[in-house]
């Protein structure tokens, strides 16, 4: 049997990625109604999906056929909604990041956890088939000792009239809410927690009142370290976007696979290095590139998530991992604003 979805919040990264690549195109998934709080929108959406549509979330949650809603409305809506959407019995897929703060996304849990629904977080960078490659670089010891990473997300986002991104408080902050909070989960996924960070916040560029740069630097409970730099005042194609993992094996370097695209390269520098070497000669070694043509990540997350339903499991980003997103993202505001190193909440 088919999960049959509705959409709250049907434009933006709806109707761009997750609608069309995604819900549509998992065979165990079916676009049942959509919800945007722009009638016109809402009314050409519902045309173009064949699907009723509205302007509220009532009607969509109060209809028996709606197995799970996919809620990709500004931050600030989503505590309403998810609670909403939870007490009507619908299993949740939620964009990142989970809530403005960490009050609201305990608000969120204890809802969620009450209704006995399923939850998972908009993370669908998890799913690039090159990231997954990755892990089981990792998880098979390729990599040697995890001992250092470096996620990068830029883009060039100047102020926009209405832009709810850019008010602090309708989207809970700027480039570390936005950006750094799907570096910062991929990251973890390779590492694993997180147990301190530190952080320089600015608004260098742009007039708006949320953050334009940040780098951010991480330390793992395993005792690896890590990097991450944010810019929303750097030009598209001068981003690199790039992820980098090293151990005492070897190293990885994935370039265009943090973002919204399936594909990308790998790069690996697999090596034991017994010695020593004073000359620190790179000209030879085991040097491969990989060019990664893999499955769409949101047909991806959408797959994972309709799985965990039908076997009755805890998805991949479910719940508990929204909300410690959301610690660790409070944890990065405060080292910045402290100029301090920040344990992280949970962290162990």
């Amino acid at each position: 049997m088919k999960i049959r979805w509705g959409v709250i919040g049907a434009g933006g990264i709806a109707h761009r990625r997750t609608i069309p690549e995604g819900i549509l195109q998992e065979e165990n998934s079916q676009l049942v109604a959509l919800v945007d709080a722009n009638p016109t929108l809402a009314k050409e959406l519902g045309e173009k999906y064949q699907v009723p549509s509205y302007t509220e979330i009532e009607p969509l949650l109060a209809d028996e056929d709606i197995d799970a809603v996919y809620i990709a409305t500004p931050v600030y809506l989503h505590k309403e909604h998810v609670i909403a959407a939870a007490k009507a019995g619908k299993h949740i897929l939620c964009e990142k990041p989970l809530s403005l703060n960490v009050n609201e996304a305990l608000e969120i849990q204890e809802a969620v956890k009450k209704a006995g629904v399923k939850f998972q977080l908009g993370f669908m960078m998890r799913f690039h088939t090159a990231h997954q490659k990755i892990l089981q670089m990792l998880e098979e010891g390729k990599l040697g000792q995890p001992v250092f990473g470096r996620a990068q997300l830029t883009c060039w986002y100047p102020p926009i009239e209405g832009a709810w991104r850019q008010d602090p408080t309708l989207g809970g902050g700027g480039t570390v809410v936005d950006l750094a909070s799907h570096c910062v989960d991929l990251l973890e996924m390779f590492f694993g927690p997180i147990d301190k960070v530190g952080a320089f916040i600015d608004t260098l560029t742009h007039d708006y009142p949320v953050e334009d740069s940040n780098v951010i630097i991480l330390k793992f409970a395993s005792g690896a370290h890590a990097t991450v730099d944010n810019n929303f005042n750097v030009p598209d194609l001068s981003a690199s976007n790039v992820l980098e993992i090293y151990g005492t094996g070897g190293s990885v370097v994935a370039e265009g696979t943090i973002g919204q695209s399936s594909n990308g390269k790998l790069t690996l520098r697999l090596e034991a290095q017994a010695g020593y070497d004073a000359a620190q000669d790179r000209s030879t070694g085991n040097v491969e590139v990989l060019e990664i043509e893999g499955e769409n990540i949101y047909k991806q997350q959408i797959a994972e998530f309709v799985s965990a339903i039908r076997e009755d499991r805890e998805p991949k980003n479910g719940l508990d991992s929204a909300v410690k997103n959301m610690k660790l993202m409070e944890a990065i505001y405060t080292a910045a604003k402290t100029g301090r190193i920040v344990a992280v909440e949970g962290a162990k």
